[in-house]
């Protein structure tokens, strides 16, 4: 299972800062800004890029060098635990799962340490109502602690495959 975890992670990563590469220097959307993309009615999807210098949604936030130090340390330790609990994921969704969250934990962290802040550019919006901006390390990490949790949740009690000590 380590090596399907860790597969995904590293595809993650790749998508993650090449996205970023394409908005931040093709597009060179921090001078455009925004970039309306879908319309349908009252739904949109747009490019809108934002600085997040502080953790999930903002929380956090910073411009102290030092902040983005701590929060792209404290990532880097999650990072490490979550690879000790892929080592020991027992069926392929934990292990993609976890793939998924350390990818995108990881594409962060890059961005901390080169910019010190994560690039945002993602902006879907409906009736007027903006989600919080997110990158694919952004969707990474939610979709996989979804999935963790709906392992958690949903798995058959017998399904587990346990190893003898």
């Amino acid at each position: 299972m380590l090596r399907t975890g860790l597969t995904l992670a590293a595809i993650i990563l790749v998508a993650d800062q090449l996205s970023k590469w394409f908005m931040l220097d093709v597009l060179n959307l921090p001078e455009v800004r925004h970039i309306p993309l879908l319309d349908l009615g009252p739904f949109g999807f747009d490019l809108t890029m934002v600085w997040n210098r502080g953790v999930t949604f903002g929380m956090l936030a910073g411009d102290a060098g030092w902040t983005q130090v701590a929060l792209g340390a404290l990532a880097l330790a999650i990072a490490g635990f979550l690879l000790v609990w892929l080592r020991r994921a027992e069926n392929r969704t934990t292990a993609l799962a976890l793939g998924a969250v350390i990818g995108g934990a990881v594409g962060n962290v890059i961005d901390r340490l080169r910019f010190g802040a994560v690039a945002d550019f993602l902006d879907a919006h409906a009736w007027g109502w903006h989600w919080y901006v997110f990158n694919v390390a952004d969707a990474a990490i939610v979709l996989g602690v979804v999935a963790l949790v709906a392992d958690a949740l949903f798995r058959p009690s017998g399904s587990v495959k346990r190893s003898s000590p």
